[in-house]
C-alpha cells in the first residue's frame, strides 16, 4: 500500500515498507531506463552508496528487461584517506550492490586513492567524464542533516560552478555514517571526501530520490517543509521539473 503527495511539484511517494518501497523506485527507475533508451543509444547513471539505497539496488539489479549494456554508471562520492580494498568505500560498495552484478556498458568511479595525492586533478578527470556523458539519470538519498552525495549544509552550494569537488564531512554526517554501520566508532570515519556538487546531481533528466528510515524523518520534514535553502541541501529537489521522493512509514512520520 501507498499513498503519494504532492510538495510543490515533487511527487512523493510514501510506502508501508522499506520492502515496497524499493521495488516500487526500482520499477519506476526500470521504466525511465527504457524510455531514455528508446530515444538513444545509451543512458548515464549516477548511483547514490549508503544502506538506504539497499533495496532499491535489489529489486532494480533483478529488474527483467533493462538493456545494461546500454548504460554508463557513476558514483557520486567517496571518501578520501581510506585504502583502496576497506569496504566502507562506497565504489566497493556499489560494486557489491550493482556495479558488479549487471552488465553495464561502462563502471566510472570516483578514485580516492588518487584524490589523497591530488584531490583537483581527481575531480577534475571525473568531471571530465560526466561531461562526456551527461545524466539521464540520478538515483539518490537524502542524509541525516539534509545532505545529497557529501554536499553538506556547510559546503553544499546550488550555483556550485564545479561539477565534483573536495569536501570536509560536518559533524552529523560522520556520525551518521556510524549509525548506518559503516564504521565502528566516529573517530574512524574519514574527515573529507569527494563528491558530486548539487548542480552535478540535479543536472539529471530524471532523478529518483529514496530516502527510508526513521533517522531521516526530520531531514524529509525540513526538506519538503522548510523552503529551498542550503541549510537542507534535499531541498532543491523542490526545484527539479522531473524528480520523485520515495519514502516509508518511518521517514514520513512528520509530515
Amino acid at each position: 500500500m501507498f499513498r503519494s503527495r504532492q510538495f510543490g511539484s515533487l511527487p512523493v511517494n510514501i510506502y508501508d515498507t522499506r520492502a515496497e518501497m524499493g521495488l516500487c523506485a526500482a520499477d519506476d527507475i526500470a521504466a525511465a531506463i527504457r524510455r531514455v533508451l528508446a530515444e538513444k543509444d545509451e543512458c548515464n547513471m549516477i548511483f547514490a552508496a549508503a544502506p538506504s539505497q539497499n533495496e532499491m539496488l535489489a529489486a532494480l539489479r533483478a529488474h527483467p528487461g533493462v538493456e545494461w549494456g546500454r548504460v554508463n554508471a557513476f558514483h557520486m562520492d567517496e571518501y578520501t584517506g581510506l585504502a583502496p580494498d576497506a569496504p566502507q568505500g562506497f565504489a566497493n560498495f556499489l560494486s557489491e550492490a550493482i556495479f558488479r552484478r549487471v552488465p553495464f556498458r561502462s563502471v566510472h568511479c570516483l578514485d580516492g586513492a588518487a584524490a589523497t595525492r591530488d584531490a583537483e586533478a581527481e575531480c577534475a578527470r571525473y568531471a571530465a567524464l560526466l561531461e562526456r556523458y551527461p545524466a539521464d539519470i540520478t538515483c539518490m538519498g537524502i542524509g541525516e542533516n539534509g545532505h545529497i552525495a557529501f554536499n553538506d549544509p556547510p559546503v553544499a552550494d546550488f550555483n556550485d560552478p564545479l561539477a565534483v569537488k573536495r569536501v570536509e564531512l560536518d559533524g552529523v554526517c560522520r556520525a551518521q555514517q556510524v549509525h548506518d554501520g559503516c564504521f565502528a566508532a566516529l573517530d574512524d570515519v574519514p574527515t573529507h571526501a569527494l563528491t558530486l556538487t548539487v548542480p552535478a546531481l540535479m543536472r539529471a533528466r530524471r532523478v529518483f530520490c529514496v530516502a527510508p528510515g526513521g533517522a531521516k524523518a526530520r531531514a524529509v520534514r525540513d526538506a519538503l517543509l522548510g523552503g529551498v535553502t542550503t541549510a537542507c541541501p534535499a531541498s532543491i529537489l523542490l526545484r527539479h521539473p522531473a524528480a520523485v521522493l520515495y519514502l516509508d512509514a518511518d521517514s514520513a512520520r512528520l509530515l
